[in-house]
């Protein structure tokens, strides 16, 4: 007759801990949630007049699930502030495929989740102090690395032009919401003004 294992189970044999992942997820979420939500409010009201109770009560939180995430309201607008995650989707492609991108990247941006990574740059003078912050955080995140992609003697010019142009698509299809803009499928969107764009990056 075989013996019986009678061994105890350790926690190397014991059944896995539940996966964490679902909890990483959930906490990733909020995070965004509230990046959101601190956005819409900056590009609404004066930064003196932001409160960490208005943004938890836009995102659906509580707010020391927001103190928690971000530990104070200064660390949390920096974050805000900062157009360095934005800036590397924005310009993730090839400089010839470039302005294109940028259009549909400002578009969809605007359409599934209400937000443009460049478009926040036009609220710096409602900020006071901060909007000096926010303009160097544009001009060293987004234009200066633009100019580096592109390179030649009037890299700067050109990186300068491509976004100005495409602020005024993201002014007129987010803030203005021109209705026609706003009907047209992205991908005509794309093929209509992604050249325009081009034409700025293109020495």
């Amino acid at each position: 007759m075989s013996a019986v294992n009678t061994t105890p189970r350790t926690p190397a044999t014991a059944d896995a801990a539940p996966d964490s992942a679902p909890a990483r997820r959930d906490a990733e979420a909020t995070k965004a949630a509230i990046l959101r939500a601190a956005r819409h409010l900056l590009a609404r009201h004066a930064h003196a007049d932001l409160t960490l109770k208005a943004v938890a009560e836009r995102a659906g939180v509580s707010p020391p699930l927001v103190l928690k995430y971000f530990g104070n309201k200064d660390a949390l607008f920096a974050r805000v502030m900062s157009f360095e995650e934005d800036a590397a989707a924005l310009l993730d492609a090839p400089v010839e495929e470039l302005g294109p991108h940028m259009v549909r990247h400002v578009v969809v941006g605007q359409r599934e989740r209400g937000a443009d990574p460049v478009l926040r740059i036009a609220f710096a003078p409602l900020h006071g102090d901060h909007g000096d912050v926010l303009r160097a955080n544009f001009r060293t995140q987004v234009t200066e690395r633009l100019a580096a992609r592109l390179g030649g003697p009037d890299a700067r010019q050109r990186a300068e032009l491509a976004l100005a142009t495409l602020l005024g698509l993201g002014v007129m299809f987010g803030i203005a919401r021109g209705e026609a803009l706003r009907a047209m499928p992205v991908e005509e969107i794309v093929e209509r003004y992604g050249p325009t764009v081009q034409a700025q990056l293109t020495p």
